[in-house]
């Protein structure tokens, strides 16, 4: 008999020796005259113990991990082929606590199926919305998406339904899909893990997205620091085109649509939306102006649906269970789910994916298992470089967009970057500002200006020179790239600021009683 082991090519795994583990394993197997087959999956998201090796037994898949190439041997003589006891076990993987307590909709495949595998993809429901997209109208398709309550994933959370709806209306020979894959905030690798863990499912989202508003061409602009995901993305979409889920005449449908990768430059700005199309047009990365809106008028100057990788992977589950299943999870006007990622200063760092509604503090001590130098968790930056520091004071909050919103935070793309006590936050403010104003197009000048005037202003504060005067300039100064921007990036640069300010005062060298 063949045992199925499990040994993922996510690039952090492969960071970690994930390769050579599985050199080993096949090494070892044909040594001992056991035969095995080897699937190269996605991770699980339990990044502490990289490279998780995963072993199909008649009572479910059963875990190891963190295992090196050193380990291979020893593992074998356990009898790891029957899911053996040893060191390393960590039985069922799907009894581990960190995953049994998530709710994976958008990641239900991720880690568990071959990436490139079509019939592991159809056995776990792939495929199942877009067969139900094409007995749709396009104007159904698009009352599914919104009757769902899905809000764009890449941070604004503007509502996808609405944005696709816009596009529907709009009258052109050509329109398009466009995902944004250019994940760049610190503390995120969502986008990066679907991909490259299934790929499958961001092409059936984009095709539905097709087919909802009318486009037959789409493009995914993922970043070049991700060559993992390109070539996923890449092999995937030429398995698609051949099994006829993807291309011309799409499963004998009469209907089209094609799709491209074209890889980004590096550049954090190409992230906004219309920056990215500047890109994608072979232009330097500059913001637009609005109007016209991307979806009146986009790439090439025609309608056009931009969504986040996240937002067109949650598209296939709902078209296959329907608005309304997708809607009961999450709380007030924050549906489904989100993955989130937990980065920082913590013992168990990874992905979980929760409907919105649960706290930080959940996330922090029931997931990730506190902070890994054992002392206590001061701040936590939600939402990517430029996202509020959030105090413990505020850990009990909903993670929920209006929740955070209304003490100044953002949910963003639900990357979590977490510090101990020990941390300097008016040095991480000042960071934050000097990171804008490395990454600022330069278009418009509340950002190029105000970001660079923004960290001499700090760096005066810091030192103690006239405090007072310079903490109410900065404060001027925040508050005109937050209202004048045209972008986010200048817009949202005084977040961190602002908020290290007001929470840890202290750290700038002013009164905490004072300051209250």
């Amino acid at each position: 008999m063949t045992t199925r082991i499990y040994v993922p090519m996510d690039s952090s795994a492969e960071a970690m020796g994930a390769k050579k583990t599985a050199a080993a394993i096949v090494a070892e197997a044909e040594k001992r005259g056991e035969k095995i087959e080897l699937v190269r999956n996605g991770s699980r998201g339990l990044y502490w113990l990289e490279p998780m090796v995963e072993v199909e037994t008649p009572e479910g898949r059963v875990a190891y991990g963190p295992v090196t190439a050193k380990d291979v041997a020893g593992l074998f003589d356990a009898g790891l082929t029957k899911g053996g006891k040893h060191a390393l076990s960590l039985g069922l993987t799907e009894e581990i606590p960190y995953l049994k307590k998530q709710e994976r909709l958008t990641f239900a495949r991720v880690g568990i199926i071959d990436p490139f595998s079509i019939e592991d993809y159809t056995k776990h429901e792939g495929f199942e919305g877009l067969k139900k997209a094409l007995k749709l109208a396009p104007a159904d398709i698009v009352k599914e998406v919104t009757d769902s309550g899905l809000r764009g994933r890449g941070g604004a959370a503007f509502p996808t339904g609405i944005k696709w709806n816009t596009v529907l209306g709009a009258q052109a020979d050509q329109k398009y899909i466009v995902c944004n894959a250019d994940e760049g905030d610190s503390g995120t690798f969502s986008d990066r893990m679907l991909m490259e863990g299934d790929p499958m499912c961001l092409i059936e989202g984009m095709t539905i997205a097709g087919l909802a508003v009318g486009a037959t061409k789409g493009y995914i602009y993922c970043r070049e620091e991700y060559p993992h995901s390109i070539r996923n993305l890449n092999k995937a979409i030429e398995i698609c085109v051949k099994a006829g889920y993807l291309g011309k005449n799409i499963l004998g449908s009469g209907k089209d649509f094609d799709l491209i990768v074209r890889e980004g430059a590096g550049a954090y700005i190409c992230g906004e939306e219309t920056s990215l199309l500047e890109s994608v047009e072979g232009n330097r990365g500059l913001v637009r102006f609005k109007p016209p809106l991307p979806a009146l008028q986009g790439l090439f100057g025609k309608p056009t649906v931009i969504n986040n990788v996240m937002s067109l992977g949650s598209v296939p589950i709902i078209l296959a269970r329907g608005g309304e299943f997708y809607k009961n999870y999450g709380m007030g006007r924050s549906r489904g789910t989100l993955p989130f990622q937990l980065t920082g200063n913590l013992k168990h760092g990874g992905l979980v994916e929760k409907a919105f509604g649960l706290t930080l503090r959940e996330l922090l001590y029931d997931f990730g298992g506190g902070s890994a130098s054992g002392r206590p968790i001061r701040a936590v930056q939600v939402g990517g470089p430029l996202g509020a520091y959030v105090p413990e004071s505020q850990f009990d909050i909903p993670l929920d967009y209006e929740e955070y919103a209304k003490v100044g935070a953002m949910v963003g793309h639900g990357g979590l970057v977490v510090f101990d006590d020990t941390v300097d936050l008016a040095q991480m403010s000042r960071y934050a500002m000097e990171f804008c104003a490395i990454e600022s197009c330069g278009k418009c000048t509340p950002c190029r200006i105000g970001s660079t005037r923004g960290v001499e202003t700090i760096d005066k504060i810091i030192a103690g020179k006239e405090r007072g005067k310079n903490i109410a300039l900065l404060n001027s100064l925040c508050d005109t790239m937050l209202n004048g921007s045209l972008c986010a990036l200048g817009g949202m640069a005084p977040y961190p600021v602002v908020s290290a300010l007001k929470h840890f005062p202290e750290d700038f060298g002013i009164d905490k009683t004072a300051a209250a």
